[in-house]
């Protein structure tokens, strides 16, 4: 399997198990948004909270030039250290969340 695809698949697996949180505080559920023509993979929150519209990207994830981006990460753990878990090496994760001259003391890539 190219190392890509290996990526895509552990992307997928684990942004799947964000589909069966259940919220205590409101009707709000999580679906997964997979681009795979584009390399781009999302979880988004959708629901009601008492009377205030929830949606949002809980996470977002792009796979730009060999490298796994995390553009978004609204998780309590963080994102990256489960697909550091899974096997994605911490050289290949970009936090893009963070600004560039921070990327550089996070452990991870700069880019």
């Amino acid at each position: 399997m190219d190392i890509l695809d290996r990526y895509r698949q552990i992307i997928q697996i684990i942004l799947t198990k964000y589909v069966q949180i259940q919220y205590a505080n409101g009707d709000i559920h999580n679906e997964t948004i997979f681009d795979r023509d584009r390399d781009r993979y999302l979880v988004m929150s959708l629901g009601w909270q008492r009377v205030k519209r929830i949606h949002g990207c809980l996470i977002h994830i792009d796979i730009i030039d060999g490298k796994v981006w995390i553009q978004r990460d609204g998780t309590e753990d963080g994102i990256a250290n489960e697909l550091v878990e899974a096997g994605i090496p911490k050289e290949h994760i970009v936090l893009g969340f963070h600004e560039p001259n921070v990327r550089q003391h996070t452990g991870f890539a700069v880019a």
